[in-house]
């Protein structure tokens, strides 16, 4: 269950090509990728591209203000945050707190929680199974996949998340996660 000790760099970060596609929740669609030329080399010597999206779309990070008024911003995330050692949790479809209490037994202080669904599904995870991971010291979760609490609203696990003041790195390329050692 514990990884990461591998001195590598892991990029799970989506692509920002015509596949691209924006954050959507029912009605709510993130605006669209826009990409256009903004300098030449001809006219002004370099080359320069404006780029224009929502801040929900491709990997990205939610602060805890992304949910609360007086949550942290991305700011107080800092970058010595994203160094260092993961624990990946290999969630199923429902996952409850005796699992994750399993799940968590071979965690030895990795500074980075990784969260991992199965391919192209949802997990299910009860309020008191995460709560338990969120105990935990690490800051910074990183999402492979989609999870839901169960009998609750659709935006109950990020709001959890942020009230436990932490920011969770979100909408990765799960398709390369498939190479994560376990």
């Amino acid at each position: 269950m514990r990884t990461g000790r591998r001195k590598t760099i892991l990029d799970l970060t989506r692509p920002m090509d015509s596949l691209f596609v924006p954050f959507s929740n029912g009605p709510y669609i993130d605006p669209p990728l826009k990409i256009s030329q903004w300098s030449t080399i001809q006219n002004e010597g370099f080359r320069v591209f404006r780029l224009s999206m929502g801040t929900q779309s491709g990997t990205h990070i939610d602060a805890p203000s992304h949910f609360l008024d007086d949550g942290a911003g991305l700011e107080a995330l800092s970058p010595d945050e994203f160094i260092g050692t993961y624990f990946l949790l290999k969630l199923k479809d429902n996952v409850t707190l005796t699992d994750v209490t399993e799940l968590l037994k071979p965690y030895n202080g990795e500074n980075i929680l990784f969260l991992k669904t199965p391919l192209n599904q949802c997990a299910e995870i009860s309020l008191d199974a995460l709560q338990k991971i969120l105990s935990l010291p690490p800051v910074l979760l990183a999402l492979s996949g989609e999870v839901t609490v169960g009998n609750s609203d659709a935006f109950t696990f990020y709001r959890v998340i942020a009230k436990a003041q932490k920011f969770i790195v979100e909408d990765l390329n799960q398709h390369k996660t498939d190479d994560l050692p376990d």
